[in-house]
């Protein structure tokens, strides 16, 4: 029985560890963007402080590895499962939570450019559609 427990408080842990890991990189991408940035930001201060509660949020969806802050308004995802259904899902659920916000996703070739922050808050979204026009509430 004690064995038991210890590798379930052990497995808790090691989750607790993996999140706040992961969310390190919202808190990265939100800094770098607000502190270390050479460029003006193209969205007022407050708007990076809400991205990151999104950004946080975003962490808690099942196919998420990790997420980060883009310095275009977006927040940018690495799936754990790089599939198009998989994505499609990931997807849904966000616009479901953020029917305003735009979801970029990491494709495996572009995990290179996220090994910087600096170069990582400058990918575009612009390639990426928004939730308010998948949802329909958006001009084509």
């Amino acid at each position: 029985m004690r064995t038991l427990l210890t590798l379930m408080l052990a497995a808790a842990l090691l989750h607790v560890a993996t999140v706040r890991a992961a969310a390190e990189s919202c808190t990265r991408s939100r800094e770098y963007i607000l502190t270390d940035s050479e460029t003006e930001l193209p969205h007022q201060p407050a708007a990076y402080q809400r991205l990151f509660k999104v950004c946080l949020d975003a962490l808690t969806m099942s196919n998420v590895r990790d997420a980060f802050i883009l310095r275009d308004g977006a927040i940018a995802i690495v799936p754990k499962i790089d599939d198009v259904a998989t994505t499609a899902g990931t997807l849904a659920e966000f616009c479901r939570r953020y029917p305003n916000g735009v979801a970029r996703f990491i494709r495996r070739g572009e995990l290179p450019l996220i090994a910087s922050m600096g170069r990582a808050v400058d990918i575009s979204s612009g390639s990426a559609t928004s939730c308010a026009r998948i949802v329909g509430r958006a001009s084509p």
